[in-house]
C-alpha cells in the first residue's frame, strides 16, 4: 500500500486535486479527514476546498464503504414502480436508518441516479450484477440469501 505522502510527492498543482483524490480513494478505499488533512499542509490548499471537491463529485467517499455494495436506481423508471418502498426493504432488513453502511460493514446502499436497467425497473445492483423487476418480497429474498438469514 502506497503512502499518503508517496502518493502526495506526485502531484505539486493545486490544478490536480482530482486526480490527486481520486488516487488516494483508490489506494485508501475512501476519503479519511486524517489523508485530507495531511493534503492540507503538504499542499497548503485549504481543507475547505478539497472537503468542497471531495462533497462536489459523488464519486468520491468520506467513509469507508462495505463489502457488499447495494445500490438502489432511483431513475424515473424505477421512481415511478416504486423505487422507495425497495430503498425501505433494504434499510429495514439491513438496519440502515439514517447510515450508508451497516455496523459489520458488509453493506453499504448508495442511491444512484440510473443503473441502466430501465425496462426492469424498479433495480438494485449488488456490486456488479443487476437484480431487476423487484417486489418487496424479492428484495427480502435476495438480501437473505447474502445475509445467510
Amino acid at each position: 500500500m502506497k503512502t499518503i505522502g508517496e502518493i502526495i510527492s506526485k502531484y505539486r498543482d493545486r490544478s490536480d486535486l482530482i486526480d490527486l483524490l481520486s488516487e488516494v480513494q483508490e489506494e485508501y478505499g475512501y476519503l479519511s479527514e486524517d489523508n485530507m488533512r495531511i493534503i492540507e499542509q503538504s499542499l497548503d490548499i485549504p481543507l475547505v476546498d478539497i472537503y468542497g471537491v471531495a462533497t462536489f463529485y459523488s464519486s468520491f467517499k468520506l467513509n469507508p464503504a462495505g463489502r457488499h455494495i447495494i445500490r438502489v436506481c432511483k431513475g424515473t423508471a424505477c421512481h415511478v414502480k416504486k423505487a422507495d418502498m425497495i430503498e425501505g426493504v433494504l434499510d429495514d432488513l439491513l438496519g440502515l436508518r439514517d447510515k450508508q453502511t451497516t455496523e459489520d460493514g458488509r453493506f453499504t446502499l448508495e442511491l444512484v441516479n440510473c443503473i441502466g436497467a430501465c425496462a426492469k425497473a424498479p433495480n438494485i445492483m449488488i456490486d456488479d450484477k443487476v437484480y431487476g423487476e423487484l417486489t418487496k418480497e424479492k428484495a427480502e429474498r435476495i438480501i437473505k440469501e447474502f445475509t445467510g438469514q
